[in-house]
């Protein structure tokens, strides 16, 4: 009995081998079983992720309305600054715009010709430098000292103390400054006491933008403490521990530890206060407008409510207003850009 290539000595064939699939043949396999939605790597579906965060989706959604009520809404009434807008045009000051003529960039001619309005802008950026080298840095440094203080009894006590002003309004900050260094204060009354001259810093129109940023400082800067210790408190104790064993001292550990660890929020608000050049403030100088006179307090925001509302220029003001806010735009995104060449990630991502 002669047997066939490949047949058993029964005479039965062999099973065919099994061939192994091809990868992608398991491809379209797994594509076909895994549902198009789930088979994106960490993909959670819009739905599954409404119904997980509607607790805080609805926590949230009263200050997503006040800021689309307060915020964005009002964006709308930029467009007065394109027209001669009159409030009294028609029944109510909504409707008066669709009835107020259209000027173009009339507005915006006016402002470029206006001297007023070049000397509010420089004292702004003059006060924007002034605090940007003299306030800024202070928060970093008062909680760098707050955070070497070894007793915590002791550091809660003076982070208190530093930030209680922030709760003061600038009413009250103007008269406690009045009260110590205005012409009636106790500096001046001191001094004449003893045979000196009194002083009046408080009247002085030179040296009112070291006046408004020792306010700040006195204000806000406690303020800004909270932020910076927050970072602290996130550095590893153990990356101190092993520059210590180095040999590095307590200076050391501050420049090569504690300083790049800052260097984030540093940079993001120093980014946001970028954003704010142009808006140094407005109650504060107001306050003391009249006593240093409108050359020295004058800035964009006091600018615009002269002209806005004392005198019923509603266009111009808008338009001044409009191109502060454009400018700030910019000087974020151009802060920001700045901050992703230095290898920070500034407000947004790259």
């Amino acid at each position: 009995m002669s047997l066939t290539a490949g047949s058993r000595p029964d005479g039965t064939r062999p099973p065919a081998a099994v061939e192994e699939p091809t990868a992608a043949v398991t491809a379209a396999v797994v594509k076909e079983r895994i549902p198009r939605r789930a088979s994106k790597a960490g993909k959670v579906p819009f739905r599954t992720r409404l119904r997980r965060d509607r607790t805080l989706i609805l926590m949230t959604l009263p200050v997503m309305v006040l800021l689309l009520l307060f915020n964005y809404v009002p964006l709308l009434g930029n467009i007065v600054a394109f027209q001669d807008y009159d409030p009294y045009i028609s029944s109510n000051g909504v409707t008066a715009i669709f009835h107020s003529p259209w000027v173009g960039v009339e507005q915006f001619s006016r402002m470029v010709d206006d001297p007023l309005f070049w000397g509010a802008a420089k004292n702004t950026i003059l006060l924007f430098v002034l605090q940007l080298v003299l306030f800024f840095p202070i928060p970093i440094a008062l909680a760098l000292l707050i955070n070497s203080v070894i007793r915590p009894r002791v550091r809660a006590v003076a982070q208190a103390i530093m930030y209680l002003p922030h709760f003061f309004s600038w009413v009250l900050v103007v008269t406690v400054f009045q009260q110590i260094f205005g012409g009636a204060g106790i500096i001046a009354q001191t001094l004449e006491d003893h045979g000196w001259t009194g002083f009046d810093l408080m009247t002085n129109a030179d040296l009112f933008k070291y006046l408004v940023t020792a306010q700040a400082v006195w204000k806000d800067a406690g303020w800004g403490i909270i932020v910076f210790l927050a970072a602290l408190a996130a550095v590893s104790t153990d990356l101190y521990e092993a520059a210590a064993m180095d040999g590095a001292g307590r200076w050391r550990r501050m420049w090569h530890v504690t300083l790049p660890a800052l260097r984030p929020v540093i940079a993001l608000l120093l980014v946001l206060r970028v954003g704010d050049a142009l808006s140094v403030g407005f109650e504060q100088f107001l306050l003391q407008r009249d006593a240093v006179g409108v050359g020295a307090s004058e800035v964009l925001d006091t600018y615009v409510w002269n002209m806005g509302i004392q005198n019923g220029d509603f266009s111009y003001a808008a338009a001044v207003g409009l191109v502060k806010g454009v400018i700030g735009v910019c000087l974020v995104l151009a802060a920001n850009k700045f901050a992703h060449l230095l290898g920070e990630q500034g407000v947004y991502q790259k």
